[in-house]
C-alpha cells in the first residue's frame, strides 16, 4: 500500500535530524542553527532551542536526553554587548535546564570534521558519523571520515574509538539490536566514490569487521538517514530527481533485499517513527517535515 505524506511543518531552511520523545517530533533546521518542535497535537511547530552550530542529526538515549551532531565551524552572537563564540564540529548532549555539555569534539587531538549522524545501542555506547560534505575542506584536521563509537564512563567521560577505515563519506548509521550489525550509508557524490548501503559485522570487543554490501546505488544519490522498524528491516531516504529511480523511502530487510518503496515529491533527507502508536514515519524533506500513517511500526531505544 502505498503511503500518503502531509506536510505537517515548513517550509524552513534545510530540515534534518527527526527525533521522537513519546510526545512531539523534534528536527533540526540546519542553516539557522535551530532545533523545532512539531506537537501533533495541535499542529503547533515551536522553536525549541537556538545557536546550536548547525546541528544535523538528533538522536534521545534511553533515558530521554537529547544528543546531537553539531556540525558547524561554530558561531559568533552578541551577548551582554560582547561577541560570545561558539565552538562546532562536536558531539553534545542539550540538557533540560537550557545548558549544552560537550561530549567530544576531536580525536587524537585533532578536531572532527563535520558530525553528521548519531545512533545508540542497548548499552548506552554512542556512534556516530564524520564526514565532510561541501566544497570546504582546507581547514579539516583529520586526513580520513570515519564512523565511531562513544563509551559513557562512569565519571561522565567518554572513551572515543575509531570504527571503521574504509569510509569516505559516511553518512547516516543504525545498530542492531544483537549489536552484532553497523549499518552505515557510504554516501559520496562523486563518480570515483562508493555509494553504498553496509553492513559491518561487529566483534564481541566492539571492533567492526569486513563490511558487506547490501546496495549500491551508484552513481546516484545514496542512504541519507534511517530508522528501524520492530520487525530490523531499515526504512531509509534516498535518491534524487537527477538520476535513478528518483526520490524515495526504501524499506530493505536486514540482507539488503528491498522490501517496499514509496516516491516523495522532494528530496528527502532523514527520517523517523512517531505518534502514539510509533507507525506515522516523519520525513525531513525539501525543507519540511511531512508525515505518513504506515503499516510498519518503529523500534527506537527512547521511547520503547
Amino acid at each position: 500500500m502505498p503511503w500518503n505524506f502531509e506536510q505537517v511543518a515548513g517550509p524552513f531552511d534545510f530540515t534534518e535530524g527527526p527525533a521522537w520523545d513519546g510526545e512531539a517530533l523534534f528536527f533540526t533546521d540546519i542553516p539557522t542553527s535551530r532545533i523545532l518542535r512539531y506537537d501533533p497535537q495541535n499542529g503547533v511547530t515551536s522553536v525549541f532551542r537556538t545557536g546550536t552550530n548547525e546541528a544535523n542529526g538528533l538522536m534521545f538515549d534511553k533515558d530521554g536526553q537529547l544528543y546531537a551532531c553539531e556540525g558547524g565551524d561554530g558561531i559568533t552572537f552578541p551577548k551582554e554587548g560582547q561577541n560570545y563564540a561558539t565552538d562546532g564540529r562536536r558531539m553534545v548532549r542539550y540538557e533540560k535546564d537550557g545548558s549544552t555539555t560537550v561530549i567530544l569534539d576531536q580525536f587524537e587531538g585533532q578536531r572532527f570534521n563535520s558530525p553528521n549522524d548519531l545512533a545508540f545501542d542497548a548499552l548506552g555506547r554512542m556512534w556516530f558519523t564524520d564526514p565532510r560534505y561541501g566544497n570546504k575542506s582546507d581547514d579539516l584536521e583529520l586526513d580520513h571520515q570515519s564512523v565511531y563509537r562513544a563509551d559513557p564512563q562512569t565519571d561522565g567521560t567518554w572513551d572515543l574509538h575509531r570504527i571503521t577505515y574504509d569510509t569516505t563519506k559516511p553518512n547516516g548509521l543504525l545498530i542492531s539490536e544483537d549489536m552484532k550489525t553497523l549499518y552505515v550509508a557510504q554516501s559520496a557524490y562523486v563518480a570515483d566514490e562508493a555509494t553504498e548501503l553496509r553492513a559491518y559485522a561487529i566483534n564481541d570487543d566492539g571492533t567492526a569487521s569486513e563490511y558487506q554490501i547490501l546496495h549500491n546505488f551508484h552513481p546516484y544519490r545514496g542512504v541519507d538517514g534511517m530508522v528501524f522498524d520492530t520487525e530490523g528491516n531499515i526504512v531509509a531516504t534516498a535518491g534524487y530527481h537527477e538520476g535513478g529511480p528518483g526520490p524515495m523511502i526504501y524499506v530493505f530487510a536486514p540482507s539488503g533485499r528491498v522490501l517496499e518503496t514509496h516516491p516523495m515529491p522532494f528530496l528527502p533527507s532523514n527520517c523517523t517513527f512517531g505518534d502514539e502508536d510509533l507507525q506515522s514515519l516523519y520525513v525531513t524533506a525539501d525543507g519540511r517535515l511531512w508525515r505518513a500513517h504506515t503499516e510498519r511500526k518503529g523500534s527506537l531505544i527512547y521511547p520503547n
